[in-house]
């Protein structure tokens, strides 16, 4: 039986560098790959792998025939490496801004619909208070923003709770939530009509949805099953919300999206809002915290101007 592994242990034997290796095999699941990535031979590679699955008393990768893979195991230690990685990358950053007088880094996670008025906002009062503070706003999905956030690439996430199983990762405060809005482009033969109904555009439209996982698709499909109705078939899916604004505006297809990402393009008349209510809500977003984790100065800074706006 394997002794069972410590703290002390891992002190003694677990380096950067061996953590560097793993992160590099498991983006390129391939030994000879890995090697030439860090400037090593494969065989001294492939001891490095054989000393940390022996620290560990466990297989880390599945040799197949065309590459390596991680074992379940693999994929949690993995896990810990990209994140010890991106901490000392972060560290050494901030310590380098400091040296030369800055103020810190901060690098915000967002979702497209709390940009506008909450995160755009508060971010500005900061560089107004703080003029030296290194600032970063990464715009995406909820569950990719949870990734980055467990990657320590960002240090907060503005989103939604992604699933139940990242309670276990992050804590949550939801600072309030969307509407789904229907738009189409300028001009639209449908801006001329009087009485619409979800229901009967289904069919006699092209529509602009995100992807099914997407929390505004979920709530999409649900209105259309309250109504007892199918999903469009005559549909153009896509993740970036960029390009669904750019498509609404030169096609004809309808387009659904938050009210907050639409809003100024219909205030500014590149798109006009339906007068179609869609009852579904989206699930709240809000601070996305890595669990347990003390807050920096700037972070703290940032939390309390978000939570004001968010009032």
């Amino acid at each position: 039986m394997n002794a069972p592994i410590t703290a002390r242990s891992l002190f003694n034997r677990l380096r950067y560098k061996h953590l560097l290796m793993l992160v590099t095999l498991g983006n390129c699941q391939n030994l000879h790959r890995a090697a030439e990535s860090l400037n090593m031979s494969q065989p001294a590679t492939t001891r490095m792998l054989q000393e940390i699955e022996q620290t560990f008393g466990c297989a880390l990768f599945e040799r197949q025939s065309r590459g390596v893979r991680p074992t379940v195991l693999g994929e949690e230690l993995l896990r810990f490496a990209r994140a010890a990685l991106n901490g000392l990358e972060r560290c050494a950053e901030d310590l380098a801004d400091r040296q030369s007088g800055g103020y810190g880094y901060l690098c915000v996670g967002a979702i497209m619909g709390a940009v506008p008025d909450l995160v755009v906002q508060s971010i500005a009062d900061m560089k107004a208070n703080y003029p030296l503070l290194r600032l970063r706003i990464m715009g995406d999905t909820s569950d990719q923003l949870s990734v980055l956030l467990d990657q320590r690439r960002i240090d907060v996430a503005i989103a939604r709770l992604p699933g139940v199983e990242d309670r276990q990762h992050f804590d949550f405060e939801p600072l309030g939530n969307e509407h789904l809005a229907v738009v189409v482009r300028s001009g639209h033969p449908l801006t001329h009509e009087r009485s619409l109904s979800l229901a009967h555009l289904i069919d006699a439209w092209p529509w602009i949805l995100q992807p099914h996982t997407s929390p505004a698709r979920v709530a999409l499909e649900r209105a259309f099953e309250r109504l007892g109705v199918g999903s469009p078939n005559d549909v153009i899916e896509c993740s970036s919300v960029f390009a669904m604004l750019q498509l609404a505006q030169i096609t004809d297809a309808i387009l659904v999206l938050t009210d907050t990402v639409v809003r100024d393009h219909v205030h500014t008349g590149l798109l006009t809002a339906l007068s179609l209510e869609i009852e579904e809500q989206l699930s709240p977003f809000g601070i996305l915290l890595r669990k347990g984790e003390p807050l920096s100065r700037e972070l703290e800074i940032f939390l309390t101007k978000i939570k004001a706006r968010a009032i």
